[in-house]
């Protein structure tokens, strides 16, 4: 095998596919690259038994062939070349890089004991990639790290008609958002838990590429994305996601409005006096939302913010950690707080004006810290 290509595109190619690469393979053929130089065109492949990645690139082929080499180490020396064309070339077991005085020489694998790479499913519908990106930036920061619960580290896509709704949650918050695309069959009614990394790694890869086709495997096994000559397949996460739709609530006596912005620059200051587990109250009043940390003998902070409130006045905690996540994932001018009481979970949805009507495409439920009269 030999070619020629741009040390930019060969770059940003070989660490896009390398992502998806386990740090600890089962087996270390894994651990490779699979490239293939044919017709013009250099394509690049990863897999780990769960997740793959595949994607081609414009090159200059001498010599055709296929080679298995090692990713990680591939990725760190294309990102440590000049600026300027990248040979490759086999020479027996090895594979030579030359980029003006530079030359490196790896070992290659062998490509016979290389899985073959999972088929992407059949096309289930399209979506706009920038809006497919900002829906799960906004859901997967409720997902759970911990991965000893592996059904709550995933998000559950619902799908119905032209309408999917992701929903993640780690039993402290919930969120719920829902997007418009274009399914290929109009009356389709499924669902799917994506590794929320997975879905992190799509948004953020493959959402400035313009349409994402999502595919779905009949047997609801596999997932696949593409988009701007890149694919993505993953396994899907094996079990019953618990239904929490009925958690967020139908009615809500108290609500409050309060600019997202002036928010969450507050919450961020208060709550560096707010030592570890510890909450920051707010206390909505009327005209007026108070925060404050801290007590006792320790550092104290407090700061107030105009607010509207319709209802009785409420106080709650929150953890800020959550607080911040949820404030920051909004794009509205203002957000709104809806309660039921003070103990129960609150919910924040957008707001565009102060007296304006809430939108329920983005939803955020987080549970308050129950202060000690609650």
């Amino acid at each position: 095998m030999k070619f020629r290509v741009e040390r930019d595109v060969l770059t940003e190619a070989v660490s896009w596919a390398a992502r998806s690469l386990s740090p600890r393979p089962p087996v270390p053929v894994l651990s490779g690259l699979l490239l293939k130089a044919e017709a013009g065109t250099l394509s690049l492949a990863s897999f780990d038994y769960e997740i793959s990645a595949r994607l081609q690139i414009p090159a200059d082929i001498s010599e055709e062939g296929t080679i298995l080499v090692s990713g990680r180490l591939l990725a760190d020396i294309c990102r440590s070349l000049p600026a300027a064309p990248v040979d490759v070339e086999t020479d027996g077991s090895k594979v030579t890089l030359t980029c003006r005085s530079s030359r490196f020489h790896l070992a290659t694998m062998p490509v016979s004991d290389y899985p073959e790479l999972p088929a992407l499913p059949e096309v289930s519908g399209t979506v706009d990639g920038e809006a497919f990106a900002q829906a799960v930036s906004q859901v997967i920061i409720a997902s759970s790290k911990d991965d000893t619960l592996p059904i709550l580290t995933g998000v559950k896509m619902e799908i119905e008609g032209d309408l999917i709704t992701l929903l993640a949650t780690d039993r402290y918050r919930l969120a719920l958002r829902e997007i418009r695309w274009n399914p290929s069959t109009p009356n389709i009614s499924t669902g799917a838990l994506v590794k929320a990394k997975t879905l992190s790694e799509v948004a953020k890869t493959l959402g400035s590429s313009g349409n994402i086709n999502i595919a779905l495997s009949e047997n609801s096994e596999l997932i696949g994305f593409e988009s701007g000559g890149r694919r993505t397949t993953s396994l899907l996460v094996d079990g019953d996601y618990p239904k929490i739709r009925s958690l967020f609530p139908d009615t809500t006596p108290i609500h409050a409005t309060v600019e997202t912005h002036a928010l969450a620059e507050a919450v961020r200051r208060v709550s560096l006096v707010a030592e570890r587990n510890t909450p920051v109250r707010l206390i909505f009043t009327d005209g007026q939302l108070t925060l404050d940390a801290g007590t006792g003998e320790d550092a104290q902070a407090s700061e107030n913010l105009e607010a509207t409130l319709v209802g009785e006045e409420i106080t709650v905690a929150f953890n800020p950690h959550y607080l911040s996540e949820g404030l920051n994932a909004f794009d509205s001018k203002y957000v709104r707080f809806s309660f039921t009481s003070a103990p129960k979970p609150a919910m924040l949805s957008a707001q565009d004006d102060i007296d304006g009507e809430r939108r329920d495409e983005y939803r955020y439920l987080v549970m308050p810290v129950r202060l000690p009269n609650q």
